[in-house]
């Protein structure tokens, strides 16, 4: 159990209804902002197992010290987190009152002085996360915001920001591993989820707490699951403070949602009934997924052949599987090649794969290596199709309009994603094995033509909804 503790996992869906801004408005505050959302289970980590010295409950303390250890690290302890007298060093478990009293008034003071000051909490995990931070944060400085980013994994310190990758990556290198956590006990709240949950904001809420002290902050957006739990845990403390969390997940996970939250962004109808699983009252928006500028003013696709070196005439597919490149991208771009297609195969920060790539190309030069690289626009113009995992690359090929073929290959939310794609249309899904592969792409290529338009889809859905959204938690037009 300890294997699978100490992170939270999130892949990136896409665009829902664009036009959509669904909302139920929960009990305005004093201030005219919502008072946040209370979730029907009641303030989570509040229940007497989690208590130090309180009685064990049905193992929970437990699998809660599992979760703990994993992210101290096997022999290692816990990462410092820096404590203050009269505060518990884990930052969740209280503090004395006269250290509360200096805090918040200190952050009332601050609260005055505020001027638009957004933080994004993102999650090293993979790029999704950064790409939609990225994203939200170009449009949240459009509007006159000061925006920055800050990565929550990071925050849990030490050898514990990077062990999260690590232990993700062992999950899903092991069949249907990732699969039986994600669906008995993130999309359920189970007792393993709300361990994890517990365990990483010993780490994180300090840090956040700190960075939230000493740089004042209208509205911080959690982008990252563990964000999410970090920041309902730190906001009472910050008066003013408007919180938000926005997940591009199809199934909302039970580690996104919490009290304390005032607004959530999400890209489906089905997501916000998620959310509203387990905070029947909360302040949903449905919005598109927001894309980065670059995939708005991209070549077309006679230029970016030109530049590529491939016939105007010849079927040519983008081949990638988000930044850790998973599934048999290698086996894949080899058996389309001999099938006669163009293949752009991205490795993205994966060097072994990269390498093996590129070695491919040298015996089938149909067959054009990349590794990480921030030409995709350009990549997605060249190509008639994108063949692909679930994630905020769809968003981008649907933005140049571009049909997808899903390869499935990202289990537990992955899995949830690839259907709401498929909902959307325009998508098709095939199996990991190459034969399959080619075939399903081959056949993709005989009814898919890319349109002569550049841009098939503008940002002003997103912009719209993104406003709407703001506007409804105090950051309107006069804000």
């Amino acid at each position: 159990m300890a294997q699978i503790g100490g992170i939270t996992v999130s892949g990136p869906s896409e665009n829902g209804d664009p036009a959509a801004t669904a909302a139920l408005t929960t009990r305005p505050s004093a201030e005219g902002r919502p008072a946040g959302a209370v979730s029907a289970a009641g303030r989570h980590g509040d229940d007497k197992a989690s208590v130090r010295g309180g009685p064990v409950i049905d193992g929970l303390a437990v699998q809660e010290a599992a979760a703990t250890a994993l992210l101290a690290g096997a022999g290692g302890g816990p990462a410092q987190t820096r404590p203050r007298p009269g505060r518990s060093p884990d930052g969740v478990d209280g503090f004395a009152a006269a250290d509360a009293a200096d805090r918040t008034g200190a952050a009332a003071e601050q609260a005055s002085t505020r001027r638009g000051s957004a933080l994004l909490l993102s999650g090293s995990l993979g790029m999704g996360h950064d790409v939609m931070a990225e994203a939200c944060g170009a449009s949240l400085a459009r509007r006159g915001f000061t925006a920055r980013t800050a990565d929550s994994l990071r925050m849990l310190g030490g050898r514990n920001g990077s062990r999260g990758e690590k232990v993700f990556r062992g999950m899903i290198a092991v069949p249907g591993l990732y699969d039986a956590v994600h669906f008995s006990q993130m999309r359920t709240g189970g007792r393993l989820a709300l361990a994890i949950e517990r365990a990483s904001s010993r780490y994180v809420v300090p840090a956040l707490r700190e960075e939230l002290t000493e740089h004042p902050t209208d509205l911080v957006i959690s982008i990252f699951a563990t964000g999410a739990a970090a920041t309902s845990r730190v906001k009472p403390e910050f008066p003013g403070l408007v919180t938000a969390v926005f997940s591009t997940d199809c199934c909302v996970h039970r580690l996104w949602v919490h009290d304390n939250t005032d607004l959530y962004l999400v890209t489906s109808q089905t997501a916000a009934r998620y959310v509203r699983r387990f905070a029947p009252n909360a302040l949903v928006s449905v919005v598109p997924t927001p894309v980065r500028e670059p995939f708005y003013d991209p070549p077309s696709q006679e230029e970016a052949r030109v530049a590529l070196g491939i016939p105007a005439d010849a079927p040519c597919v983008l081949l990638m599987s988000g930044s850790w490149g998973l599934g048999p991208l290698v086996e894949g771009a080899a058996a389309m090649a001999a099938a006669g297609i163009y293949v752009l195969a991205v490795a993205g920060r994966n060097k072994p794969l990269a390498a093996r790539l590129t070695a491919l190309s040298e015996r089938q030069h149909k067959v054009i290596p990349f590794g990480f690289t921030d030409r995709i626009p350009a990549l997605m113009a060249a190509s008639d199709l994108v063949v692909t995992s679930s994630g905020d690359t769809c968003s981008e090929a649907r933005v140049i309009g571009r049909d997808l073929l899903l390869i499935d290959v990202v289990p537990g939310h992955g899995r949830d994603n690839l259907q709401k794609e498929l909902e959307r249309g325009h998508a098709e899904v095939t199996n990991t094995d190459p034969v399959s592969l080619t075939r399903s792409a081959l056949a993709c290529l005989d009814r898919v033509k890319p349109p002569s338009d550049r841009v098939a889809i503008g940002p002003q859905a997103w912009e719209q909804a993104f406003g709407s959204a703001l506007a409804q938690i105090g950051f309107g037009a006069h804000w």
